[in-house]
């Protein structure tokens, strides 16, 4: 399978992972043969990139790092329980079978590199951005040495940290350019609500309230809402600060364009020792894809060729195939190039 931009689809292209809705229905199934209605209500839907099938990536096989199940089991809970939040029910929130099963998933993987595109819309936005925080946060924390009770303890508020937006008017929490002054301050306040909002709830901790209190703070104090510095920042809350800032790069958020893995990648870099600790990044990085198994690249020799695997600890060196001669055709000589061993060979860029 490789990755293909919605808008590049034709008609005839062959689905080759589910789409899936916030509650966890299948939208579009495996196998599908993308008609033109269906690549109009993709691309209505605000989604960036699909996968497709074809004879030349049919061996090219993408894990999550949890599995579909547990991810879109994960979603349904935590819309079910910003749904409780925001009509202020007194019911309790369900989320721990979720959090066991993400953990737990994530603590069998023996080696990880977090590949996967994540085909969220705008119906599963908010959703998917909590359960790919929890996953990205756990990944990190067990890259820490975390034990399972504090890993446990992470993913829980990775999963709720983003529950005080639910109030807020749909338009902010959707929009991707430039906020005012006033969507500013209104988005802000998500962190505080999401705060309050947790604190009254006896089946969650008040270190879950904080992460979500905190996790927009930075090291150097320019964070809000209190301008914690350096080690006044909870640590779970600093892990989460990174995982979230990490996955509103690559899938867009209020005041943030959404740019390519590889550039999120540098911008993390470049954040070390002022908006999140080294340490932190340096971990974080080890397990981040930089060009994502499946995305169709341009190297510096003029051929373009798709990504069919990592060198771990390698990020920027990946393993290349390139096609010579006219796919249309069938007439095409398939070569491999491994970046960390062909020197002189460089990915110019991602073509999307």
């Amino acid at each position: 399978m490789r990755e293909v931009s919605v808008q590049r689809l034709n008609e005839g292209d062959v689905l080759a992972k589910e789409i899936y809705s916030s509650n966890g229905k299948i939208l579009l199934g495996k196998g599908v043969v993308l008609k033109s209605q269906y690549i109009t209500r993709l691309r209505d839907l605000g989604m960036s990139g699909i996968y497709i099938e074809d004879e030349f990536t049919s061996d090219i096989i993408i894990e999550d790092v949890i599995s579909d199940k547990h991810r879109y089991e994960a979603m349904a809970a935590v819309e079910k329980s910003c749904k409780t939040f925001q009509n202020e029910k007194d019911t309790e929130i369900d989320v721990q079978k979720s959090i066991n099963n993400i953990v737990q998933d994530i603590l069998f993987q023996k080696e990880i590199m977090i590949s996967l595109m994540d085909m969220r819309n705008a119906d599963n936005r908010v959703y998917a951005h909590s359960v790919n925080v929890c996953v990205l946060s756990t990944v990190l924390g067990k890259g820490l040495g975390l034990p399972v009770d504090k890993l446990n303890e992470l993913a829980l508020g990775a999963l709720l940290h983003d529950v005080g937006i639910v109030n807020l008017p749909k338009e902010v929490i959707n929009k991707r350019g430039a906020l005012t002054k006033e969507e500013k301050e209104l988005y802000q306040s998500h962190t505080t609500q999401g705060y309050e909002l947790i604190r009254k709830k006896t089946e969650t901790s008040l270190i879950t309230a904080h992460i979500a209190f905190q996790h927009h703070e930075w090291t150097n104090g320019k964070g809000y809402p209190r301008q914690l510095k350096g080690a006044a920042i909870h640590p779970l809350a600093e892990i989460v600060a990174v995982a979230d800032f990490y996955d509103c790069l690559v899938h867009g958020a209020p005041s943030i364009p959404r740019v390519l893995p590889h550039v999120a990648c540098e911008i993390l870099v470049a954040t070390a020792g002022v908006r999140f600790r080294h340490e932190l990044i340096h971990i974080f990085l080890k397990y981040i894809a930089a060009y994502p198994t499946g995305y169709t690249v341009k190297l510096n020799n003029g051929e373009t060729g798709v990504i069919v695997g990592q060198n771990k600890g390698l990020p920027m060196r990946p393993i290349v195939r390139v096609f010579e001669g006219k796919i249309n055709l069938k007439q095409v000589r398939v070569l491999e190039y491994d970046l960390v061993h062909e020197r002189t060979l460089f990915i110019n860029y991602i073509i999307e």
